[in-house]
């Protein structure tokens, strides 16, 4: 679905963010910038896409951070940073605190996964465990910030964040300078409103397009009541961008800079990661796919060049394992088949020949003898497949009724 945005002022100048460029130098990558020709094939005009996934700590969250931490007084440095994040914000911190020798101490829910916990660790930063949720985190979070002095960085809503966050902008349009349309994931809406407030004061005509998942999509009511307003359970695997309400400052931006926000699927986000992951080599996380959905779900919304901004990699193994699963599933295939046969031996055997004879790969086989609903000699069996396609499920269907079975819905 698709939402037009609202206006209201905006408080990051085109000046910051070539500030924060020369701040950033030597310090973030200027990351690449990749042809994509399926999604140029799909939409057809060339898409391109900016590698934030390649960024040191695996995401821009670095840009931002660094900015706001280098601004701080001395006297706010001696007294250390302290921020809350499940995540690329507390890798991002951490480095960008142990580059400019500051103290950081980041809270993480306990839930975190154990590679973003070891990752922000080794970047230098005292992690305190707290709470099984983000809201709890970062309560913690300020609550040491108020007892120590320690200065609380906001992953989104801060100015000095929102401008380094716009330097991918400067970049976009440096690498890819007859770019039209900018496609960039949301949750609270740094990222977006940065490269907004970048692009749009040297290109006012590009358009720019913020994307959020469809459960944590906390931009449209906002933008419909003009304030920022907090969705009760943000609910999706795009654990970057879910976020329950939009920053002050980035929704300002979002609301006269922005041109529009659009929302994908689950599906649409599994498919997206696997996209990137074949089409492209690139190991990106559910949030960092999110403006590859966008393209998939909608290829004629789009006027070419298109950039779309990767904005992170870091995705726990396990995630990507379920993730990988969902999509292939979302693109037909995987295909759940349960039927009836006579317990008698062979017959499994039997049924696997005509799967063989289809080209269907069987992954797992399960067998049901003891529900009332079957006949004395009968069995069920269930079976997960791996196939080619849609067209190649309806086939495996076919094959098996052509062959004599019955297949139970």
């Amino acid at each position: 679905m698709s939402y037009r945005t609202a206006a209201s002022p905006r408080s990051v100048t085109l000046d910051d963010v070539r500030g924060a460029q020369k701040m950033l130098s030597g310090v973030a990558r200027v990351t690449a910038m990749e042809g994509s020709r399926h999604l140029s094939q799909l939409i057809g005009a060339p898409v391109q896409l900016k590698c934030e996934n390649l960024q040191r700590t695996g995401s821009f969250k670095l840009r931002g951070a660094y900015v706001r931490i280098a601004g701080l007084l001395p006297e706010e440095r001696a007294a250390g940073v302290v921020a809350a994040s499940a995540g690329n914000h507390a890798q991002g911190v951490a480095l960008a605190s142990s580059l400019l020798g500051v103290h950081s101490t980041v809270f993480m829910p306990r839930g975190a996964p154990l590679p973003k916990i070891s990752a922000t660790q080794e970047y230098g930063a005292d992690v305190r465990l707290h709470g099984q949720v983000v809201d709890e985190t970062l309560a913690a979070a300020q609550e040491y910030a108020a007892e120590t002095g320690a200065v609380f960085i906001h992953p989104f809503d801060h100015p000095d964040v929102i401008a380094g966050q716009g330097t991918v902008g400067l970049e976009i349009l440096e690498q890819c300078p007859e770019v039209r349309t900018i496609v960039v994931g949301m949750g609270g809406g740094g990222l977006a409103a940065g490269i907004a407030v970048a692009v749009k004061a040297i290109r006012p005509e590009v358009r720019i397009v913020g994307v959020q998942a469809e459960g944590a999509a906390c931009y449209p009511p906002s933008l419909a009541a003009g304030r920022p307003v907090s969705l009760r359970n943000p609910a999706t695997m795009a654990d970057g961008i879910k976020v329950g309400r939009p920053g002050v400052v980035p929704f300002g931006i979002v609301g006269e800079l922005v041109d529009e926000v659009r929302t994908v699927s689950e599906d649409r986000l599994s498919a997206a990661l696997l996209l990137c992951l074949e089409r492209a080599k690139l190991v990106v996380e559910p949030a960092g796919a999110s403006p590859v959905a966008a393209l998939l779900a909608a290829p004629d919304a789009f006027d070419g060049p298109v950039v779309a901004v990767l904005s992170g990699g870091n995705v726990d193994p396990v995630l990507m394992q379920r993730v990988l699963r969902h999509g292939m599933a979302a693109q037909g295939r995987y295909l759940a088949v349960r039927l009836r046969l006579t317990d008698r031996p062979g017959a499994l055997a039997t049924l696997l020949g005509a799967l063989s004879e289809a080209d269907a790969n069987v992954l797992d086989v399960s067998h049901v003898r003891t529900d009332p609903r079957l006949g004395l000699t009968e069995v069920e069996v269930e079976l997960q497949l791996e196939t080619k396609g849609p067209a190649h499920c309806v086939e495996v269907g076919q094959a098996l009724r052509d062959a004599g079975y019955t297949v139970i819905d």
